[in-house]
């Protein structure tokens, strides 16, 4: 059961999530705002931010509104936020400032003293990054509940896909942002339902999955974004509502063994293939595996589907079985299993989307960012169906839907929704100077210069690129996301960005994230340990993310070794570098290769004498200033890794896998699965 993957459920960034919560609110998603507010000039002012639809809901669970009825209310919330952004913006700034005042960050460390209007707080309010509240966040972990950062108590932390000192950040939230997440996903159906109409009459197959989480030594919960929702009752105790009718039975989603509840998910699946409308999961990389998953285990599934039980030896979980059995394994269904396998038997695999959900419309993966690498073997499995983002969130805050969700992977452009949080954009200059990466790289900090760069919402300018800078209800003041986004056009006044990449990201295959500096230190981490005894030093390095040659991918390190000792270097000298690169890589990294099976191990590929000169020589070929020159840390570009893969001489795996437990080192003793 080892070798089987998980789809990732936990956004380190999530640029989509799954349309989980009906789409209308019972509640609106902040506290009825103040009858004024001090507007930038200080003069008091009316305003009320648009209201969410508010529906009215009968004994079981379905609102009295028709649908249609339903979707256009949510379609005119999202006109009227957008046609008065900065006037919305200006209402969210101060309902967090003024609920917030007495906290210790803002009135004891930087003396705002009651003020909400936009010139007091950007004058006084440093912009900061996670490692300049991580003693905040330390004391809040480790029991402190006095009102540091927030007045609302923290209810819990979200794990986030980035790391600091190699362990995942933690984001506080507060119990009321379940309610502002659930308006983003409230948006997302309506908005689909004006470009595909009917899929209310279907269902959708996610492959949705939980993750380990651990508690706090003051107590508190820290988890994923997504497996926080998936166990909260706004999940399991959702009323019915066609547009969260899956074909997954919430227990096969809250298993916490992968590979029960993969297996399950997709029997679910296959047993309700014609009434499959989309087909989806978090990210790309997680339907690939799902896919992949078919691919080794079809015939068992055949098995159980012909038989119409579940094999005990594969299906231990007793919920799960239970679920499966009374709610969708009613019988035996030879005809369905006979069609599976004589579909999966086929040698090739080209549309098996198509062929064993034929009734499936678009796939609901992201794409955008790192995910679209993997666009082409979308578009093989499933026969060039749209791939759909629609959603732009993160462990910090949710920010945006896609108004155009069948638009090309390249296209795909998110409207911010003003109401979620205060936002503001620092300015991003490329640096292009060798003609074969194009870097984004950001500085930790900001002088005043660069602080006084940063726009609002409704100044963005087209065309522009931006790091994300936010301000929360739970908390989190002036916070650089680290999300560059490129200004694309407007809904109304409202600005509509393209996702571009995670700064300072050197490799990537799922919700791993390791830059330049990491790669550089775990190389370090194994010549010293291994190759120095040989008189082996690497003279040059390269990376790539590997997503075509296997699934999982997986990460390539290009080595030109300088040999200065007589005794050859053996293979497993190799293998243990791998291993030791691995090991001293980030827990997010360490967690996809160890418990979710979504990153295979790590190659280490060793190049001829010179490999790295004719890289320059390419690279000045294409325009690359001579002077200005510098060894890329990862390519991408498909000549560049032609080019060092013609001049392999060995390679070598990582022989196992590198050491992980869930939470963070220090809360080992408090894991809980």
């Amino acid at each position: 059961q080892t070798e089987i993957p998980q789809t990732n459920t936990h956004t380190k960034r999530l640029t989509h999530l799954p349309p989980l919560l009906p789409p209308l609110l019972s509640s609106l998603t902040q506290t009825s705002p103040p009858p004024f507010f001090q507007s930038s000039q200080n003069k008091p002012i009316t305003a009320a931010m648009p209201e969410a639809p508010k529906p009215t809901q009968t004994s079981n669970g379905l609102t009295t509104i028709a649908i249609a009825e339903k979707n256009k209310r949510t379609l005119q919330f999202i006109e009227d936020v957008t046609s008065n952004p900065d006037d919305v913006q200006t209402q969210v700034l101060h309902e967090i400032l003024s609920r917030n005042s007495a906290v210790e960050y803002l009135h004891h460390r930087h003396r705002l003293h009651g003020a909400t209007d936009r010139r007091t707080f950007k004058k006084l309010l440093p912009v900061i990054s996670y490692e300049d509240i991580h003693p905040d966040i330390t004391r809040i972990a480790n029991g402190d509940t006095s009102p540091i950062l927030c007045s609302s108590p923290i209810s819990e932390f979200l794990t986030s896909s980035g790391t600091s000192a190699g362990e995942r950040k933690l984001m506080p939230t507060i119990a009321e942002e379940m309610e502002r997440r659930s308006l983003l996903y409230s948006l997302l159906m309506p908005v689909m339902s004006q470009f595909v109409p009917g899929l209310e009459k279907g269902k959708g197959m996610y492959f949705l999955f939980i993750k380990s989480e651990s508690k706090t030594p003051g107590g508190l919960p820290a988890r994923p974004v997504l497996t926080s929702y998936y166990k909260s009752s706004h999940f399991k105790n959702r009323p019915f509502d066609p547009y969260t009718n899956y074909t997954s039975p919430n227990e096969t989603i809250l298993c916490p063994d992968s590979y029960q509840s993969m297996y399950s998910q997709l029997l679910c699946g296959l047993c309700q293939r014609t009434q499959v409308l989309r087909v989806g999961a978090v990210f790309a990389s997680g339907f690939i595996r799902a896919i992949r998953f078919l691919e080794k285990h079809w015939q068992l599934l055949c098995r159980d589907i012909r038989s119409g039980t579940l094999d005990p030896t594969v299906i231990t979980d007793p919920a799960v079985r239970e679920a499966v059995l009374t709610k969708v394994l009613h019988r035996p269904d030879p005809e369905l299993a006979d069609f599976v396998e004589s579909e999966c038997r086929k040698d090739s695999w080209q549309g098996i989307i198509t062929r064993l959900w034929p009734n499936t419309k678009y796939v609901d993966v992201i794409v955008t960012g790192t995910m679209s690498q993997y666009i082409p073997t979308l578009d093989f499995y499933s026969n060039g169906l749209p791939l759909v983002c629609t959603m732009y969130a993160s462990s910090e805050c949710y920010f945006g839907v896609n108004l155009n969700p069948l638009c090309k992977p390249s296209e795909v452009a998110y409207t911010l929704i003003p109401t979620m949080a205060y936002f503001e954009f620092l300015p991003v200059h490329r640096n292009n100077n060798n003609g074969v990466s194009n870097s984004i790289s950001m500085p930790k900090s900001l002088n005043e210069k660069e602080r006084q760069e940063l726009v609002d919402l409704a100044d963005v300018k087209l065309g522009h690129e931006y790091e994300l800078v936010v301000t929360t209800y739970a908390g989190l003041y002036r916070y650089r996301v680290g999300d560059v986004l490129r200004v694309a056009g407007f809904k109304n006044r409202a600005p509509q960005f393209n996702f571009i990449c995670r700064k300072n990201v050197v490799l990537s295959i799922d919700s791993d994230k390791t830059d330049e500096v990491e790669l550089q230190g775990a190389v370090k981490n194994a010549v010293d340990a291994h190759l120095v005894a040989f008189g082996g030093s690497v003279a040059e390095y390269t990376s790539y993310a590997d997503t075509k040659t296997t699934i999982p991918g997986h990460y390539v390190l290009y080595w030109e070794l300088s040999v200065k000792g007589t005794t050859a270097i053996p293979p497993s000298v190799y293998e243990d570098c791998c291993l030791t690169v691995e090991e001293s890589l980030n827990s997010v990294y360490r967690q996809g290769r160890v418990s979710d099976k979504s990153i295979g191990p790590l190659e280490i590929k060793i190049v001829e004498q010179g490999t790295f000169d004719k890289l320059m020589d390419y690279a000045i070929s294409l325009g690359a200033s001579i002077n200005q020159y510098k060894t890329p840390r990862c390519v991408k570009f498909e000549p560049i890794v032609e080019l060092l893969n013609s001049r392999v001489e060995g390679s070598y795996f990582s022989p196992k896998c590198p050491k992980w437990v869930p939470g963070h080192k220090q809360w080992s003793n408090n894991v809980k699965n």
